[in-house]
């Protein structure tokens, strides 16, 4: 076993990951359900997709805040406050009459979500150094994709009850909250105004850049990545399989499978390197789109999606860990939250970008676009970090 798994610190960033999954995803199943309870509101079609994506915006603008935040007033304030407003807001869905009340309740959702993301990165980049650093965010991606698969597939038998039954799933922050308040200690706080110690830990030689290749992937990215929820569901639903239980066993392939492959991407990143990792990623994304595109069952949906959480488990652990890697240790929060903002501003714009393209090219065309996108940001970065210096990752070791 990986020693770093003995660290309760370890397991504890990842469960609070492990929130920020059900943030979005948790209610895909509930979308066309949802839209049928509010049928009478004329807005229902954007609206119920905008479900998924509120809290994106949200997170896109509060988090850069919140990293500043969580380097002035430590770790663990901003993580437990996240956590209570992610508990409240997230459930208030069971109990709101209108969609535009619960689209509101889904913004107030992101500020928690902001608050919890970039906490936790920055926890992680204070707790571990080095490759550790990349192992860690594997296993955490991996934990996240395990919990979303659990929730996504309860959240689908839930919604066939009733299509609110999945906002009670958001309570388990509540839940978490007293073992997390034991196992994460705030970090030792360091003045970084003494005399030699930013230097301590001086990070990347034109860091700035670098972290702003990552976070631009990472945002494109998502807005590509981000039609599987917002609209896999209604592509099913197209095809003829209109039971919210297919929606979740779909959603639950992505997740299981990106698990997978984001415990092997800490092992395997130094063997395929800074550029051949994501790119490695993005021809499976392309590869599970392109399935997606051509299949019209429910096995080859699984298997494109399937393709498309290998991909993004490759993906996401090099965008986090290249930016954190790189930054001076007094900026982790600034930068955690800023790639916290990327990730979930692509989140955000994603149904803005797929639906007039679904409305145009249908389902089909849509997911054939986003696979010929994929193959052009894995161009794109390929050459674009080709120039950049290449830093040799120093062994660390949790302290």
């Amino acid at each position: 076993m990986d020693r770093i798994l003995l660290d309760p610190r370890a397991w504890g960033v990842m469960l609070a990951a492990m929130l920020t999954i059900m943030s979005n995803a948790t209610i895909t199943p509930a979308l066309p359900g949802l839209q049928q309870m509010f049928s009478d509101n004329p807005r229902a079609e954007l609206l119920t997709r905008l479900l998924i994506t509120a809290p994106s915006l949200a997170v896109a603008i509060i988090a850069p805040f919140a990293g500043v935040l969580t380097d002035r007033l430590g770790r663990r304030k901003p993580l437990f406050t996240g956590m209570v407003i992610y508990a409240l807001a997230g459930t208030a869905g069971l109990y709101l009459n209108s969609l535009e009340a619960i689209l509101a309740s889904r913004v107030v959702l992101g500020i928690g979500v902001a608050a919890i993301m970039t906490a936790q990165a920055a926890l992680i980049g204070d707790y571990f150094t080095g490759p550790e650093r990349g192992r860690l965010m594997g296993y955490q991606l991996a934990a996240v994709n395990m919990g979303g698969l659990v929730f996504v597939m309860t959240a689908g038998f839930l919604a066939q009850r009733d299509p609110k039954l999945p906002f009670l799933i958001y309570a388990f922050s509540l839940a978490l909250l007293p073992i997390l308040w034991r196992i994460l200690p705030e970090p030792p706080r360091i003045d970084y105004s003494a005399p030699g110690a930013r230097t301590a830990d001086p990070g990347e030689t034109g860091w700035p850049i670098t972290v702003a290749i990552m976070a631009t992937a990472a945002a494109l990215t998502f807005v590509i990545f981000y039609s599987v929820p917002t609209q896999v569901p209604y592509h099913l639903t197209e095809i003829g399989l209109t039971d919210p239980h297919y929606a979740g066993e779909v959603m639950g392939a992505m997740m299981f499978s990106a698990a997978l492959m984001a415990v092997l991407s800490g092992w395997i990143r130094p063997w395929l390197g800074r550029i051949g990792t994501p790119v490695s990623g993005y021809m499976l994304l392309a590869a599970g789109f392109s399935a997606l595109a051509t299949g019209q069952t429910l096995v080859m949906a699984m298997l494109g999606t399937a393709l498309i959480g290998a991909g993004l488990g490759l993906c996401v652990p090099t965008f986090v860990i290249t930016a954190l890697n790189a930054t001076p240790a007094h900026r982790r929060g600034l930068v955690s939250g800023f790639v916290t903002s990327a990730f979930f501003l692509g989140q955000f714009l994603s149904p803005i970008v797929s639906t007039p393209l679904v409305a145009s090219y249908g389902y089909q065309g849509t997911f054939r676009i986003a696979a010929v996108g994929c193959i052009v940001l894995a161009l794109l970065l390929a050459l674009v970090v080709r120039r950049r210096p290449v830093p040799m990752d120093r062994p660390g070791r949790a302290h």
